[in-house]
């Protein structure tokens, strides 16, 4: 398929990937040309504006926040004004249930389609493709995004016709998972202090009690120190 991605961030990039190595032919836009031309070299065609990355007729956007997408949709020459009639919008960045609302609307005013496709995984799972992809959005447009989706990882969740649906369900896992680094790293520092060895500590309780990716992910990081670079930094939390 052809198809556009705008926002080459950490999560963007390994999408990007994961996108060229499926066979798709994948046009890629960034602010910072250096991040779109390292793509290249695997099969990505660089695109030196929205409009470009608009023309295949589905274009992606992974950006950090509302303020972000909102520059890049409704900006001069941005994605509303680029994006042919028929063309799908697919918003893979965790942004707020109010502006994916209004995002919906807009381009349904300008005969286009949206799709709200949120995704949980850390940028080594983008690059892996091994994302678990939550959609929600008109079912015509999601049969054709589809292939993308699967691309991208094992797991789609497809929530239903309204694409805020699918934010609400990336925020309410934000949360958790918020707690759960929370909740696990004052585990792990009660055990250590108490003479516990957090090895052993975190190998019986995640396969047991606690047998889950994010506690298997997450607990293994802090174990190991490894706290640089956040692969999801607080202030994107916080949205």
């Amino acid at each position: 398929m052809d198809v556009g991605l705008i926002g080459l961030g950490n999560m963007g990039s390994g999408i990007a990937k994961s996108l060229l190595r499926a066979g798709h032919r994948v046009t890629v836009y960034n602010r910072t040309t250096a991040r779109a031309q390292a793509l290249q070299g695997q099969g990505a065609i660089v695109a030196t504006t929205i409009e470009e990355a608009s023309r295949p007729g589905i274009v992606l956007t992974m950006l950090s926040e509302d303020a972000a997408l909102e520059s890049v949709v409704f900006g001069d020459a941005g994605i509303l004004q680029s994006l042919p009639t028929g063309g799908v919008h697919v918003s893979l960045s965790t942004i707020s249930v109010a502006f994916s609302d209004r995002l919906a609307a807009a381009h349904s005013r300008a005969g286009q389609e949206y799709l709200a496709a949120p995704v949980f995984g850390r940028p080594e799972a983008a690059e892996g493709a091994k994302l678990a992809v939550v959609a929600a959005g008109p079912g015509k447009a999601m049969e054709r995004c589809k292939p993308l989706f699967e691309a991208m990882g094992p797991k789609l969740l497809v929530i239903g016709e309204k694409p805020p649906l699918a934010n609400v369900v990336k925020l309410t896992g934000n949360f958790l998972i918020a707690n759960v680094l929370e909740s696990l790293a004052e585990a792990i520092a009660f055990a250590r202090k108490s003479g516990v060895d957090a090895v052993k500590l975190l190998d019986f309780l995640t396969s047991t009690l606690f047998n889950a990716p994010v506690y298997k992910t997450y607990g293994g990081l802090i174990v190991e120190g490894k706290h640089e670079p956040a692969g999801f930094a607080l202030p994107l939390g916080l949205k």
